[in-house]
């Protein structure tokens, strides 16, 4: 089965570490996705803002390199989380994470 997603993107929530019981590290971060599509033949505008999960230690100092307003490509694969309040939502696990000087780099 496929599960894969890229996205391109600005950071809009600062990357955050954290550790897992293992010493693994867990960066957080959130990217805010805005572009115009074609559907059915009509332009209509695309918006969506997923959290991103870069695991391990490679991946994690990428992550941390990165800046609030800052351009980003993320590739990964989506998986359900929930909330700290129990609400279910979807989070992107980075499997791939580059910085972008603009989003017309990409």
């Amino acid at each position: 089965m496929h599960n894969q997603l890229v996205l391109s993107g600005v950071v809009c929530k600062a990357p955050e570490t954290r550790y897992n019981p293992a010493g693994i590290p867990l960066t957080r971060l959130s990217v805010e996705h805005r572009s115009r599509q074609i559907e059915a033949g009509l332009e209509r505008e695309a918006y969506c803002r997923i959290v991103v999960i870069a695991t391990g230690q490679e991946l994690s100092k990428k992550a941390q390199a990165l800046s609030q307003g800052q351009a980003v490509k993320v590739a990964g694969f989506i998986s359900r989380a929930d909330s700290r309040q129990g609400q279910a939502m979807l989070v992107l696990h980075a499997q791939a994470l580059q910085g972008l000087a603009s989003l017309d780099q990409e």
